[in-house]
């Protein structure tokens, strides 16, 4: 007879399963914590706010405060017909748009507290173990209309006869609102056109910089143009679009001055702080929607300095916009790199929204930038109070910094992660980065199907926060996709500290695009640098 089989594992291995249940354990304390320091802080920020400002201001922790903070303190939501189906909009006092509901990520909302989390994981698998020990199925049920998640849906006939079902699932809060329900802090109806304030709220910054805009054009973006001037004929016009709580300074402090003359004598560099970050504005009543952002965009870069046709250069968060910018002018578009793109293809049956969130926000404590994350993303008032204590004195950290390391490559990330409000990142982060789970496939088929353009991707392989995955997904669903590996580069240092190799490669990319727009290389490929 043989020996029987060893079970155990490799050294190697149990250290690998210790390490997770380790930090499995640790990140359910330290984010049941996490909850009830949020929760406490929802209260004493009320409490602040109130003597503060004189008022209460809506958060989106409990469902009576929660429809103020979707409106922003105001706003007219409107019920219109559109393609022979309802659409519930909201008016924005800050954007010429229609906001949708479908523009509005119902995980700015709906956060469950790990500990209930967990307890209905736990209840519904018993429930599902009883059912295989009983030999019994369950059946789904489908209903249209759940007063219990308040879900709201709709039928209606065709001509034909048949039946058309679309579905809008909206939160009980904003069905209030669509009902007249909206009561502000005096019991009185909230006035129905709020007028937008540039006052900065006692949270937030109240520097030179990140006001700058109140005394310049209200509805301009921050762009800062170098390189080739605008009367020159030969041109071309290069976008760049920063990520997440970053500014235009993440280019310009880096690869900017990397370019060579004849690239700086041929194109035309814009980097555009987004709506709510750096020198742009900064409104209140902004729920920085992927509409807005795009709209911004338009207005301060395209229109106003007259880009017809150009190159796009996107990093993190930015990659959805330049998506949305490509599928929108898609015959302007003369090359797409992106950097780190935050695309997470859903599986069938998960929630888009809920999906990406766990995807970006795990709740564990490592690695810390996952920790980091998860914060960000998980625990509204949490992330208010880092801004209030780090963003709302990043000048001083700046001048500590300065002093410390004389090193100014430190000192400007400092302005470049730092000039932000909580509620821009806030939403900005909900928004476009759950929010568009179910917008992006449709961007990524638009820009394979009807644009060719070169598409070249980078990735750090050290990157913590996004997994190579994203950058390979991308590449599956856009087979001409060229996709870059940086060794030992992580989601900043991919440009930051090798701009001279990138400014470099981005020259290769811009002089190898035809001067055609939206002809480019079809074969993909993978490098590794």
């Amino acid at each position: 007879m043989g020996k029987p089989r060893s079970s155990s594992l490799s050294p190697s291995a149990l250290l690998a399963v210790s390490g997770r249940v380790i930090n499995d354990a640790v990140s359910f304390v330290v984010f049941v914590f996490l909850d009830l320091l949020d929760f406490i802080l929802c209260f004493l920020y009320k409490i602040a706010d109130f003597f503060i400002e004189a008022e209460w201001k809506p958060c989106y922790c409990s469902g009576s405060s929660a429809k103020d903070a979707i409106t922003g303190g105001g706003g007219n939501i409107l019920v219109s017909e559109r393609g022979g189906e309802s659409k519930v909009v909201c008016l924005s006092t800050w954007s010429t748009c229609k906001l949708q509901l479908d523009d509005l990520s119902d995980t700015l909302y709906c956060r469950p507290y790990l500990v209930s989390e967990v307890s209905k994981l736990t209840v519904r698998r018993l429930r599902h173990m009883e059912d295989v020990a009983a030999g019994t199925t369950t059946t789904s049920k489908t209903t249209v209309i759940q007063s219990s998640s308040s879900s709201s849906s709709h039928e209606k006939k065709t001509r034909k006869g048949k039946r058309l079902r679309s579905t809008l699932t909206v939160n009980s809060t904003i069905v209030e609102m669509l009902q007249g329900k909206k009561i502000g802090i005096s019991g009185q109806p909230t006035p129905p056109h709020p007028t937008p304030t540039p006052t900065p709220r006692w949270s937030d910054c109240n520097c030179k910089i990140c006001t700058s805009w109140t005394s310049s054009s209200k509805d301009q973006l921050f762009v800062h143009i170098d390189g080739a001037k605008e009367e020159e004929k030969r041109r071309e016009d290069v976008l760049f679009i920063h990520g997440f709580i970053s500014s235009s300074k993440f280019w310009t402090e880096t690869v900017f001055p990397k370019f060579s003359r004849s690239a700086k004598s041929r194109f035309r560099l814009l980097a555009v702080d987004l709506l709510g970050f750096g020198r742009s504005p900064k409104p209140a009543e902004s729920l920085y929607t992927l509409r807005e952002h795009v709209e911004m965009i338009e207005r301060s870069v395209l229109d106003r300095h007259k880009v017809e046709s150009f190159h796009i250069v996107a990093h993190s968060l930015g990659c959805i916009l330049a998506l949305a910018l490509a599928v929108k002018h898609p015959s302007s578009i003369k090359s797409l790199t992106l950097l780190a793109p935050p695309y997470f293809p859903v599986p069938k049956g998960e929630q888009g929204t809920q999906y990406v969130m766990r995807r970006v926000a795990p709740r564990r404590v490592w690695p810390p930038m996952a920790l980091c994350s998860s914060i960000a993303c998980w625990y509204e008032h949490i992330s208010r109070t880092i801004c209030l204590l780090i963003c709302k004195n990043h000048r001083f950290l700046e001048v500590i910094i300065r002093l410390l390391t004389r090193n100014r490559m430190g000192t400007f990330l400092v302005e470049v992660f730092m000039c932000h409000t909580h509620n821009a990142a806030w939403h900005t982060l909900h928004n476009i980065i759950c929010g568009t789970a179910g917008k992006v496939e449709g961007y990524v088929d638009a820009v394979r199907e009807r644009l060719s353009c070169p598409v070249t991707i980078f990735h750090g392989r050290d990157d913590e926060l996004l997994p190579i995955e994203c950058s390979r997904s991308l590449q599956s669903r856009i087979p001409r996709a060229r996709v870059k590996l940086i060794d030992h580069a992580d989601h900043v240092t991919i440009v930051v500290g090798r701009q001279t190799a990138f400014a470099t490669e981005l020259e290769h990319i811009w002089r190898s695009t035809s001067s055609t727009p939206g002809l480019g290389p079809t074969a993909a490929a993978t490098y590794t640098h």
